[in-house]
């Protein structure tokens, strides 16, 4: 298997694209956010000490998948030869809407929870693709 695929990347982009991305997470989902509402509308008591249980790991496994996230906008910024920020802005809108918020829609569909709770959710990863986007397409 060629590996020719990820030449060209610059790590140290995608691993701080990676971070404002979960950081974003902190912000989103905090109280001064939307955190109270998120929590109501998954119906999780963010005061029930049960609930921390295991929060690395789930946190650890966010930020891999974030990761792996930033690392396909990464191909894709190079492979396309993006290095101006409209080229950013439209990968960021491109994927966040037709990868992101579609994945979490099919789920949302199924599992028939709030619109608030879907708008929330998906708001979170579209603005998270504009942020990695942006890193990785400047950072060239």
């Amino acid at each position: 298997m060629s590996t020719s695929i990820f030449s060209g990347i610059t790590w140290l982009a995608v691993l701080v694209a990676a971070i404002a991305y979960f950081m974003l997470g902190a912000v989103w989902y905090s109280k001064a956010l939307f955190g109270t509402a998120w929590a109501r509308l998954v119906g999780i008591d963010m005061n029930d000490p049960n609930k921390k249980k295991g929060m690395g790991q789930m946190m650890a496994a966010t930020f891999i998948l974030i990761a792996v996230t930033v690392i396909g906008l990464a191909i894709l910024a190079n492979r396309l030869d993006l290095t101006v920020i409209i080229s950013a802005l439209k990968l960021g809108l491109i994927t966040g809407i037709c990868f992101a918020t579609t994945a979490v829609s099919i789920s949302f569909i199924y599992e028939s929870r709030p619109k608030a709770l879907y708008f929330i959710d998906c708001g979170y990863h579209l603005v998270g693709h504009l942020i990695a986007a942006i890193i990785l397409v400047l950072w060239r």
